[in-house]
Formats: structure tokens, sequence, C-alpha cells
């Protein structure tokens, strides 16, 4: 049964005419927050620091700016992902919808030009009756008095207001190192040495291919094994995301480590021999026009001359310009089973909401998901309604279960959205068919389960790719 919170506190004033919800950060999860918010008729106030005080993973005061990799992955319904996409629809998601109108070329995954992504969402809110976007840093939590807030300020929260989120939990939050990959300029990527294609062959060709013989993948493994690193400062405990990590801590595994990760060449045969490649780096385009690189699975914290002098090792590389090197910061989070209501409120303060990567919902699609769970947390806190989750049988569901609950044995740690998170998720891995078949028997399970919840939720309609396309500028919007 979801946890009642609107026995023990209102919202100050007339509930018929309440204060503006004030959001608390412009990323993936506030902005998804602001446009279900303003759909659903109340007014918000969406503050954001940048571009007056920016972080170090930031370029732009755009609302939704992507910081690490551009790919917010695969849209297959065989994946967790690709079905959290399809309820984020149904749900007629914001981001979902501009990302789909900035693609880039990404094989079975969903990336986009990140200007243009973001462009197009700010432009929207911008444009947005009962949205104020206001340009100012947060330092200090809103109080009872000032209303229903949400906290969605990320992994890079500012020092002061992750201080005084600290001080109202009543705990010291937990933190975590995320790395950045590099990108490189496309026009001094060597194509005669590299090819496209997708692993597997699965999808369109839009990954291009780096092949390496034996000898240039160790050489390119024994440069990142032995690179010089920035190191943290003292009083930083470094613990990564196991599922970012470093590409030279992925080195350190051992000489084959990287052939059976971010280096994988199953299914791609090098040109130059004509002979199953020995190894391989992917580079994904960052933009429509292909003038920039990502690396794929390379984020690194190695220093940026140990960058250029490593990873020219690479043939294809060798004359690369980087147009942004490797790099790691901070992410901060938060132990939500012991702070944070089934409603995603703060347990210690019930007016203040969180959502995003501060709930240790890993990565950009689960931070759009949380956006939109609190703000349909919030609008039933107003409606003085309980906040019904979806069944932990949709990945959107047995992800904010996760969140409530924690893991069945250890101590809580950032998740991203996978299949083990729903319910009896055996009962279809070990059923007849292929591996693919079971996935996707799990995947229309969801889907079935929450078009049906949506269909129970308040004054909701199901979105159709068209309404809400239609509440989307056409074109990218100027930063």
């Amino acid at each position: 049964m979801a946890e009642s919170v609107a026995d023990d506190w209102q919202a100050p004033g007339d509930l018929a005419a309440p204060l503006p919800i004030t959001v608390l950060g412009a990323g993936l999860a506030g902005s998804e927050a602001a446009w279900q918010l303003a759909r659903r008729g109340h007014r918000v106030r969406l503050v954001e620091m940048r571009p007056g005080r920016t972080t170090p993973a930031h370029t732009s005061g755009l609302c939704a700016e992507l910081v690490c990799s551009n790919s917010l992955k695969s849209e297959e319904l065989d994946t967790a992902h690709g079905v959290l996409k399809e309820e984020l629809a149904l749900a007629g998601s914001l981001l979902l919808q501009a990302a789909r109108r900035t693609r880039v070329g990404a094989g079975h995954a969903l990336a986009v030009d990140r200007h243009r992504f973001a462009a197009l969402v700010t432009a929207t809110l911008q444009g947005l009756p009962g949205v104020e976007l206001v340009a100012a840093a947060a330092t200090s939590l809103p109080e009872p008095g000032d209303g229903l807030a949400l906290v969605a300020t990320g992994p890079l929260t500012a020092a002061e207001l992750a201080a005084a989120l600290a001080e109202r939990v009543g705990q010291a939050h937990l933190s975590f190192y995320d790395a950045l990959a590099p990108i490189v300029d496309g026009a001094t990527i060597d194509q005669s040495l590299a090819f496209w294609g997708t692993r597997y062959d699965k999808g369109e060709p839009d990954y291009l291919n780096c092949p390496l013989d034996q000898a240039e993948y160790l050489a390119l493994w024994e440069g990142l094994s032995g690179a010089a690193r920035v190191q943290p400062r003292p009083f930083e405990e470094v613990r990564f995301f196991e599922g970012c990590q470093p590409v030279e801590q992925i080195a350190m595994a051992g000489a084959e480590a990287l052939r059976f990760g971010p280096c994988k060449p199953v299914g791609l045969f090098d040109p130059r021999t004509g002979r199953p490649a020995y190894a391989v780096v992917q580079l994904r385009r960052e933009n429509a026009a292909g003038s920039a690189f990502n690396l794929v699975g390379f984020q690194t914290r190695l220093t940026q001359p140990e960058q250029r002098a490593v990873l020219r090792r690479i043939p294809a590389l060798r004359e690369a310009s980087f147009l942004r090197y490797g790099a790691i910061h901070r992410n901060t989070y938060l132990d939500a089973p012991r702070v944070l209501r089934a409603d995603l409120s703060l347990r210690t303060a019930p007016h203040l909401f969180v959502a995003g990567q501060l709930t240790g919902g890993e990565g950009y699609l689960e931070a759009v998901a949380t956006g939109l769970a609190a703000a349909l947390a919030l609008d039933a806190r107003l409606a003085g309604r309980l906040f019904a989750a979806p069944p932990p049988t949709t990945v959107l569901g047995g992800l904010l279960r996760y969140l409530r609950q924690g893991p069945i044995r250890g101590p809580f740690a950032p998740s991203n959205a996978h299949f083990g998170l729903l319910d009896e998720p055996e009962l279809v891995f070990r059923g007849r068919g292929s591996r693919r078949q079971r996935r996707l028997s799990l995947a229309e399970r969801a889907l079935t389960a929450a078009r049906s919840w949506w269909q129970q939720q308040p004054g909701v309609v199901l979105a159709g790719p068209d309404e809400v396309l239609a509440s989307v500028p056409a074109g990218p919007a100027s930063p």
C-alpha cells in the first residue's frame, strides 16, 4: 500500500489556489517535472543556477543539458531502457519526444544532438504557460511556508545546497564519482583506418569502428594501464559507479578486460584484413553533422596530456584533435530508502520532494522518469490524494520500488533501470523460447500494466505521439 503523507502536512493557504511549486534544478528531472506539472494546471517556478554559476561538467545555461554521453541507450523492447522509453511515451514525456526530434544515428540506441536537444527543451519550457524560469543559485532549501518544492539539482548539486540537504535529512549524503568520455573532431579521424558498423550487425551501421590488431591493442592497453591520472583531493573518497567505470580502471583488471568490455570486437570485421577484428574502439556521432565523435565506453580520469598520448595510439586517431577531454566529477545522492517516503518526499520535511540522480536513480532516462513520478506525486498531494506508484511489473514501478526499499542485501547504491527490478522476472527469464523472446514477453507485460495504470490516473489521457509533438516547437531553437 502506498505510504500516506497527506495526513501529516498540508500546503499553506488555500489549496484551491496554492503557491507556485518551486522546482530547483532545470536538468532532466526538473525539466520533465515542470512540464508535467504545468500540463496539469499548476504554476511552477523552475530555478536554475546556470549560466551565472556553472559546474565542472556543464557548458551552457540551457535546460536539460547532457553532460556525459549523448546516448539515452537502447530503444529495443528487449531492454529495460527500451521499455522505459515507451512507458514515458504513454505519459507524454517532453524529454523523450524532444530526444526523438533531435536524434542522431546510433544504431538501436537513442542518441541526440545534445545542443539541439537542450535548446528545444529550453524553448518549450520558456513558451509554456504557468512555468517561470528563474536564473538564480539556490543556496538553501525552501521552508514549509514557501509551499511545495522539488529538489532536482542533480549529481552536481552546489555545495551549499548539498550541505543544507544533508542537514535536513539528518545524515551525511553519499557520493560517488562519474567519468566523462573524450570527444574528438570528426575531421581529424582517419576514416581510411576505420569503418562503419554495429556489433552483431544489429541495426543501422551508425558506429565508426577503429579496428586494432593484437599489437595495437596491447599498446593501447599498456598505455591506459600505466598512464597518469587526475588525483582526488585528500578529503575525497573515490567510489565509481559500477556501470560507468573509467576505461583505465577496466584495463587494470587484465590484458583481456577491454576486449570483453568497450573494445569488444564481436561481429565486427577489420576491412584491412577481411578477418574478425582483434579489438575495436567505437566512435559515436555527437551531432547530426558528424563533426564531433564520442569514444564509446572510454570515460576516463587520465590527465589531458596522457589522454592525447594514449588515445592517439589508436591508428585512426593518431592525428585526432580533442574537442572535450574526459574528466571526473563528483555525484551526490541520498540514501533513498532511509530518507525518502514512497511519494519521493523527505521523511524529515514532507513539503520537499526529490527527483533525478539525487534519488539514486542512475542515468539520463532514470532522471526523466523520477522527475515524472515526482510531478505525479506533487499533483496528488495538492489534490489531497495518495500517490500510487506504477506497479512493479513496469520498469518505472520497479525502479521506484528499489528507491523505496533498497537492495535485498548490502547498503543502498545507485541503480540503472534493469529487468531485475521488476516483479518476478525469473518467470519470464526461465520460460521457453530464446532470451530475446523471453525479454519481449517481460516488455509486453510491463507495457500492458503501464497502460492500465495510466488509464486509472485521475484526469489523465494516454498520450499519443502527435499530441506531444504538437506541443514541441518544430525546429531547433537558438540557445
